[in-house]
């Protein structure tokens, strides 16, 4: 198992072309832990934001009568790659692993797979 730290430090190192990374708690919008971003790209301030993004398509999917789990979220950018990956461990209710990706430097697939691996071993 793996803590918030350690978790951050392996998904930007692990994924080819990431450009930030964050675990947050979107019952609150609040970030656990942040790596990477900068000036153009505020990690906590998209925390807060895709906290919103998820609660949005767990109320749709509620009022469609949906019973899946969601287990990613991709938002397309012109050249960014915005991957939210609910955490689904035993510690892991009500958080998310948020993760931004250089489109021309990263390869979708592959950091959806080292995600998944991630996330699997976060603990918290």
């Amino acid at each position: 198992m793996a803590s918030v730290e350690v978790s951050l430090k392996e998904i930007m190192t692990a994924v080819e072309g990431a450009l930030g990374a964050a675990v947050v708690d979107y019952s609150s919008g609040m970030a656990l832990g942040t790596l990477g971003g900068g000036k153009e790209l505020d990690l906590t301030v998209a925390a807060a934001g895709n906290t919103d993004v998820i609660r949005a398509k767990v109320r749709t999917m509620e009022m469609l009568g949906l019973t899946s789990q969601i287990e990613d979220i991709l938002i397309t950018l012109g050249s960014q790659y915005h991957l939210i990956r609910l955490v689904t461990g035993r510690n892991g209710n009500g958080l998310f692993l948020y993760l931004v990706l250089d489109k021309s430097r990263s390869n979708l697939a592959m950091a959806r797979h080292q995600l998944k691996r991630i996330e699997e071993n976060l603990e918290v």
